[in-house]
């Protein structure tokens, strides 16, 4: 390939440290291969000497497959990998370790699930709460941190660090590693065994990092002790695209990087050979409202090219129709849509997106799973309440929604086959205000059987306490409530225009069957517009790319509070903005829910 000249200097740097600071679209990947060719064919580095990591396997093999394509071979002694996968291979070689003792995700799953049963068995089953819970652990892990003065963020302290030493005692009984303690424990064995570390560092004396901004404390600690004592290391990133910040990365490494190496030699790939100049010069003005960060200026050689596009609609389902009609007219024309992206801050946003392209019949890809909105447990909730109300009453849904609110109900007093509310009125016979609560209940559900679906859920949230009960939820799970009652928010929306209960089951029914069809001709085909979230679209690029729902408490999303969480939402917009190779278009709504919506101050940033 011809280099421009930013890239050469990157190639041709020899020894000790090089940071590289790599906008979208600069060609890095370009860079690492082209310099793992010059450390061989130049430097006169035996291949066998140099470490090239990164953070996925497919972004590994991709390296290794353009390295052995440039150099016309079908093997070669460099080595190409994860953090995780190098480092678990030092551990097998000092503890013997096999594949057999790495924790599969369904496993950690499985064993934080049961102890969630045993200490916690109200929040065991609900949302997120076990992916919350993991990423914590990770959290405590990767930063060192002593158990007892972490902080849980996801429930009560006490119960976060009961899970905690029951999930590490768990792994040491089962002799197991998570991905964490791969890292957790090479950085143990390197402290603890200079003689091992040696051993390590006399093998790979030059050691390329690929996506530096996105590197964990214990993942640079590591990497750092291997550097040494040649500190032959060459970082490559871009620190406007770091978004990981929920896995761990943490950009001021990367801005600190000179700090730690005071000798240290930087690069800046300015070119971008990906975006308009229109798209470029937006992305840059954006990116430019960030306080902490490297300075830079990205030029293009590319022309002009549209406009950038900042389109207000209505409501979501006037934007989604919009776009979606917009695609059916190119598919008329017989246009295939895979050049375009559809992107959502988080995938709950793009349900009703999915339901307008399966009723055009326009097809499309999706990047992730889309989480069935019918199958959370709030709408199980509401489903149980409605069951109820219709009748008969069953023990299995009283016993979902008995004590949303809270009515202090003890499980012992529901008997095992009831087909009313009299047993409890029996059993709390001697405490007027207990059957006092029972009958409003049976009030309530009385009501709700004669109304609709859609003012049967305003009945439950209003009347019957259903949203001072996620209110209270949230507290206790240490979550903003606005995640739990926009997700009722979505459900109530659902019901609108049904008539009875078996309509809305008829319509979760049709609805399910649709969406885990559409999961089987996605895994068949990979022809159709592609849906995806910010995060998952980072790396890739598109000629047309719609970002939809570009709104305050979207984008930004709610959850951004302190200054650096918006700093990462702005990066995560830039990232967003850069992926578009030709017509970028940013869509906002001005009401959702019967409430205004304001549209994203990231417009005005960016100039739009």
């Amino acid at each position: 390939m011809k280099l421009n000249s930013s890239q050469k200097r990157a190639v041709a740097h020899l020894s000790g440290p090089m940071l590289v600071l790599a906008g979208p679209g600069s060609g890095k990947t370009s860079v690492i291969v082209e310099r793992i060719s010059y450390l061989t064919e130049e430097g006169k580095v035996p291949p066998g000497h140099i470490l090239v990591v990164t953070f996925s396997r497919a972004a590994a093999k991709e390296m290794k497959d353009r390295y052995l394509a440039k150099t016309g071979q079908s093997r070669s002694d460099v080595t190409f990998g994860t953090f995780h996968g190098v480092f678990f291979g030092i551990l097998m070689q000092a503890y013997h370790l096999t594949s057999a003792n790495i924790l599969s995700g369904n496993e950690k799953m499985n064993i934080l699930r049961e102890l969630a049963l045993e200490e916690c068995p109200d929040l065991a089953g609900e949302g997120d709460f076990l992916e919350d819970i993991a990423r914590e652990i990770s959290t405590v892990k990767e930063n060192r941190i002593d158990p007892e003065h972490y902080y849980s963020a996801s429930c009560p302290d006490e119960i976060f660090r009961k899970l905690f030493h029951g999930y590490v005692r768990c792994l040491n009984e089962k002799r197991k590693l998570d991905f964490d303690d791969m890292l957790l424990y090479s950085y143990r064995l390197f402290v603890t065994r200079p003689d091992i570390l040696k051993v390590w560092q006399q093998k790979f004396t030059y050691i390329l990092v690929d996506e530096f901004q996105d590197i964990n404390h214990l993942q640079y600690d590591v990497i750092r002790m291997l550097a040494e004592p040649e500190k032959n290391l060459f970082a490559v990133g871009d620190d406007d695209q770091s978004i990981y910040h929920f896995r761990g990365a943490r950009p001021e490494i990367m801005l600190q990087f000179e700090k730690e190496y005071p000798e240290a030699r930087r690069v800046l790939l300015d070119v971008n050979y990906r975006c308009s100049r229109n798209v470029l010069s937006r992305a840059m003005q954006l990116i430019g409202h960030n306080r902490n960060r490297f300075d830079k200026k990205l030029t293009t050689p590319n022309p002009p090219g549209e406009a950038v596009l900042s389109l207000p609609f209505e409501t979501p389902s006037e934007q989604f129709r919009f776009v979606v009609k917009t695609l059916r007219e190119r598919l008329d024309r017989g246009e295939k849509l895979s050049d375009t992206v559809l992107l959502f801050r988080t995938n709950q946003e793009a349900e009703e997106l999915v339901r307008i392209l399966m009723e055009y019949q326009v097809p499309f890809v999706m990047r992730e799973r889309l989480p069935n909105l019918f199958e959370h447990w709030i709408c199980q909730d509401m489903l149980a309440y409605l069951h109820l109300a219709a009748g008969p009453i069953t023990r299995k849904d009283f016993l979902v929604v008995m004590n949303r609110p809270n009515r202090y109900i003890r499980r012992e007093a529901v008997p095992a086959v009831m087909d009313s509310l009299k047993p409890l009125l029996d059993y709390y016979a001697d405490k007027d205000w207990m059957a006092d609560r029972i009958t409003t209940l049976e009030t309530h559900l009385r009501i709700l059987s004669g109304l609709n679906p859609f003012a049967s859920v305003n009945f439950i949230r209003k009347a019957a306490g259903y949203d001072v009960y996620l209110q209270e939820y949230a507290e206790y799970r240490k979550i903003k409530p606005e995640e739990l009652t926009e997700t009722l928010d979505r459900i109530q929306e659902s019901t609108r225009g049904m008539k009875t209960l078996s309509d809305w089951e008829r319509f979760i029914g049709e609805y399910t069957e649709k969406l885990a069809e559409q999961a089987r001709q996605t895994e068949a085909r990979a022809e159709g517009v592609v849906i995806s979230t910010l995060h998952r679209v980072k790396g890739l690029e598109y000629p047309k790319v719609y970002i939809l729902n570009v709104n305050e408490g979207s984008i930004p999303y709610r959850k951004a509070v302190l200054p650096e969480a918006l700093e990462e939402e702005r990066r995560l917009f830039y990232v967003g903005m850069t992926r578009a190779s030709g017509e970028l278009t940013l869509c906002h709504v001005r009401r959702q829910y019967e409430k205004t919506r304001e549209p994203s101050r990231f417009l005005k940033e960016a100039g739009l």
